[in-house]
């Protein structure tokens, strides 16, 4: 069975989320997008698990769940939380966010018992845990082997694994010596699999990748995701797929173009300051306008903590793909600046109706048959997003970068057109 996983998103319960952000809404929005697997988020919080235990039922398929009352083969649910630890670590205040999956929802809820002793559960969706990382790895997985933690959006800037502001330059000296169970690492939106790929110390985790999302549109939504291939699909066949990589049915991440990314060039929003990690690096990381500190990059803490060269291809790692989504595509088409404009709903309704879900639009979809739908333009920026022709102007300290719309010429487009696309077919 193909899997489509998002497993990292968050409830209506956590800081800066849709208060829509409910089983209902996030199973509708999924089969749009094209997912078929989904994780719950913010198990931790009380009143969140209460509504999960309520809206959601047992699948067929062990460890996932359905809503209640619908068919099976839709869009399933697993046990996902995040968790900010706080600890100290030689003189300095560390910061890091984890993603945590559960087997089940009986032992999510043996989790937030566990956890309870370290923090107020209720505060947030995601809770603040006085705890150190390694102490959250051994206390989780010593509860049950089952459970699957990794560190969440590795690279950005604050609350992660390798943050230039509160993170570490090390796997190890953040998990020390719980390390070894530690099987995965989430890119975040401003890296991909190729940054990864240039530290070393990274070859042995599953480069994964989720969207974080804190609302049900589909252009958050599975904006990051995960294909496998498992024979008998259930929760331990997701892990056991991601722990043995390609071999084990893990194919290939959806990856936001990392110049899309909030995070990815060194910069300084209040002065409309951004720049590649080379240049930053010769400034000294300071600002030439008003001279205070950037907020270092994404691209550039990857240059600091790399032993391999750009380019470098880890063998026999899962593939990835590049997309941004349809609704970006089609707002910067129409020279909108709003993906929830009524406007740009008509044309992506239009095309996830005749297509099926939004990644069938983006990688199946005959160029022809997306212009007579939606027009040109759409057309163009499609094919190029497919042919990883799209210009981004990369994103920096909070900005997400932005689509750069340049008119391609008819024979460009003819070619694009022609040749043969990359499907998620390819991979398989």
């Amino acid at each position: 069975m193909r899997i489509i996983l998002d497993g990292h998103i968050h409830s209506k319960y956590s800081r800066a989320t849709s208060r829509d952000m409910d089983v209902q809404h996030i199973a509708r929005f999924a089969k749009i997008k094209g997912l078929n697997l989904v994780g719950t988020g913010d198990f931790t919080h009380p009143s969140w698990f209460k509504e999960l235990k309520e809206a959601l039922e047992p699948s067929v398929f062990e460890g996932f769940y359905k809503p209640a009352g619908q068919p099976e083969g839709q869009v399933y649910f697993m046990a996902t939380a995040e968790v900010c630890t706080i600890s100290e670590f030689e003189g300095k205040t560390k910061r890091i966010h984890h993603v945590i999956w559960a087997p089940s929802l009986e032992v999510a809820e043996q989790v937030s018992d566990v956890l309870s002793r370290y923090g107020s559960l209720e505060a947030d969706g995601r809770p603040t845990l006085t705890v150190s990382p390694p102490e959250l790895v051994e206390v989780v997985t010593e509860l049950s082997s089952r459970l699957f933690l990794f560190p969440a959006h590795a690279w950005t800037p604050w609350f992660s694994l390798f943050g230039a502001f509160s993170g570490f330059n090390r796997l190890k000296d953040c998990y020390q010596d719980m390390a070894g169970r530690v099987y995965a690492l989430e890119t975040g939106l401003s890296s991909d699999p190729p940054m990864n790929w240039r530290v070393s110390e990274l070859d042995r985790l599953a480069i994964i990748s989720n969207s974080d999302s804190h609302s049900y549109w589909p252009w958050r939504l599975g904006r990051e995701a995960n294909v496998l291939e498992v024979k008998e699909p259930c929760y331990q066949a997701i892990i056991e797929a991601f722990k043995a990589g390609r071999s084990g049915g893990f194919l290939l991440t959806v990856e936001t173009d990392p110049s899309y990314g909030k995070y990815h060039w060194t910069g300084h929003r209040n002065c409309g300051v951004s720049m590649p990690a080379r240049e930053a690096a010769r400034l000294g990381g300071i600002c030439p306008v008003c001279g205070k500190r950037m907020t270092k990059g994404v691209e550039e803490r990857v240059e600091e903590l790399a032993d391999r060269p750009e380019g470098y291809r880890l063998p026999g790692a899962p593939d990835y793909v590049h997309l941004i989504p349809l609704s970006e595509i089609i707002a910067a088409s129409l020279g909108l600046e709003n993906p929830q404009d009524r406007r740009v709903w008509e044309v992506y309704s239009g095309l996830t109706s005749k297509f099926g879900s939004e990644f069938s639009v983006l990688l199946d979809a005959p160029y022809g048959e997306v212009e007579r739908l939606a027009g040109k333009t759409v057309a163009r920026l499609i094919a190029a997003v497919r042919e990883g022709r799209v210009k981004i102007k990369p994103g920096y300290d909070g900005v997400y970068g932005k689509l750069v719309l340049e008119e391609a010429g008819e024979a460009e487009v003819a070619e694009a057109s022609s040749r043969r696309q990359g499907t998620l077919e390819d991979f398989f």
